[in-house]
């Protein structure tokens, strides 16, 4: 397990992902218990880039239930299709957000949100299971390049679904 993160200031978005994919990999290697795993990996990504928010919401019957986050507190349980993670959720798609304000129905958790992107990850069976959250107080702070390292981060969870 690693025991700091290490962040090089002035590289690009691309290089920092580079450079903490294998620190998040490191940190929850070995380690069986999906909570401790999403908690860890959470505080990586929020220190790592300073977004405003970044967490997971498990699907739980009907509705997703917030789980492990780093940021302020957060909305605690979303319908499936309302806002952009539970429209994540309904479509099993990744949505990237610029302005939330002109998303269709977004659920304000935070007024400091201004962009959003929300990956689904599933379970074996191919149903999703949690949805990964990132905000940002900055508009159109999410792009391909996120889409993919964010992908590729929180598949490293998906051994413990």
């Amino acid at each position: 397990m690693a025991e700091e993160l290490i962040i090089t200031n002035n590289l690009s978005k691309e290089e920092k992902y580079q450079e903490l994919y294998p620190q998040i990999f490191a940190l929850i290697q070995g380690e069986d218990d999906l909570i401790a795993s999403l908690s860890n990996m959470m505080s990586a990504l929020k220190y790592g880039f300073g977004w405003l928010w970044v967490g997971v919401y498990f699907v739980k019957n009907s509705e997703l239930v917030l789980g492990p986050f780093q940021g302020p507190i957060a909305c605690t349980r979303i319908q499936l299709g309302r806002g952009v993670s539970g429209t994540s959720w309904h479509k099993k798609e990744t949505i990237i957000v610029p302005n939330v304000d002109e998303f269709p129905d977004h659920i304000i958790c935070n007024a400091a949100s201004k962009s959003e992107i929300v990956i689904p990850v599933f379970n074996k069976n191919n149903e999703v299971a949690l949805i990964l959250d990132v905000d940002s107080n900055q508009l159109n702070d999410f792009d391909e390049i996120d889409k993919k390292y964010l992908t590729q981060i929180i598949q490293l969870i998906v051994p413990l679904l």
